[in-house]
């Protein structure tokens, strides 16, 4: 499994404005996504709450420290859409 790291220091209001819309595009992204593919399965719920909750962390403002982690693993995905 392949794994990708990058942080993110929080040290200013304009560090944490920029990670609050990150978050926000990144919420609204995968809202949109689980609309367009009307997938209301427990799982793509659970994941929308979860960005819920970090998009309201981050409006906080405060300091500290965003981690994003991208594990891939060997499979690919089944059927022949790209998307």
């Amino acid at each position: 499994m392949d794994e990708h790291t990058a942080t993110f220091e929080i040290e200013s209001k304009t560090d944490a404005r920029a990670v609050e819309r990150l978050l926000s595009q990144l919420y609204d992204s995968v809202r949109e996504e689980s609309r367009t593919v009307r997938d209301e399965t427990g799982d793509s719920t659970a994941t929308l709450a979860q960005f819920e909750t970090l998009r309201e962390a981050a409006k906080d403002g405060k300091p500290g420290t965003l981690t994003v982690v991208l594990e891939q693993r060997e499979e690919t995905f089944g059927g022949g859409d790209d998307s």
